[in-house]
């Protein structure tokens, strides 16, 4: 039995699978790695298999575990979790036929730049990424007027999953920030285009990773 290895269930969570999955499979991990895989029940070792046949093969002889790709690192899913959070309230925000939330159009444009060029997302790239903190209130506020105003908490998303947990990601906005502006269709796709351009100018030119990049604009 292998004793150093550590627990993959950040790896399932950014395949797809759900917080009990995760939950379930962290447990039954940790079981195994104490007691064995034999005092477990049929089902609970065909859970086990699953999960790790649904894992990335790790790197033989000690070198080390598979890289995370870009989108296991942990600012895309920081990013990813917000935009989702955001997707699922819109039917209780009350958004109407075409219209679109200004900060989902920002995150979606943003994690589509990190598609394109493909940064590292290492500690000097996530440095450089709070930079965007104040770049994306600046955003929003300019195309506010140009939609109506509703509210959303942007506190609730990640107390909630610290309820379910331990995290280390911080707030997308300021604490009890609620201000989420919607556009209409047109204006959405106006802001799109603009705030797509620019949200990808300031990572290609700010992420220490793309400092060689050659890779044109998305």
């Amino acid at each position: 039995m292998v004793k150093d290895e550590t627990s993959r269930g950040e790896e399932l969570r950014a395949l797809g699978w759900t917080p009990e999955e995760v939950r379930q499979y962290e447990e039954l991990w940790e079981y195994r790695q104490r007691w064995g895989a034999i005092n477990l029940e049929p089902e609970d070792r065909v859970f086990l298999r699953r999960a790790e046949a649904a894992l990335p093969k790790r790197v033989a002889h000690g070198k080390g575990s598979l890289k995370k790709t870009l989108q296991q690192k942990s600012h895309y899913r920081w990013l990813s979790f917000y935009r989702d959070a955001m997707l699922s309230s819109a039917e209780s925000l009350g958004l109407q036929p075409g219209e679109e939330a200004a900060w989902v159009i920002l995150l979606e444009e943003e994690l589509r730049a990190l598609d394109h060029y493909k940064p590292v997302l290492g500690l000097p790239d996530t440095l450089k990424a709070k930079e965007l903190l104040p770049a994306r209130e600046a955003w929003i506020e300019a195309v506010a007027p140009q939609g109506r105003g509703l509210s959303f908490d942007f506190d609730a998303p990640l107390e909630a999953l610290k309820q379910q947990e331990a995290t280390s990601w911080k707030p997308l906005r300021g604490e009890g920030a609620r201000s989420y502006p919607v556009l209409p269709a047109e204006a959405a796709a106006a802001f799109r285009t603009q705030v797509g351009q620019e949200v990808a100018a300031h990572i290609r030119a700010t992420f220490p990773s793309l400092k060689d990049s050659d890779k044109p604009a998305p």
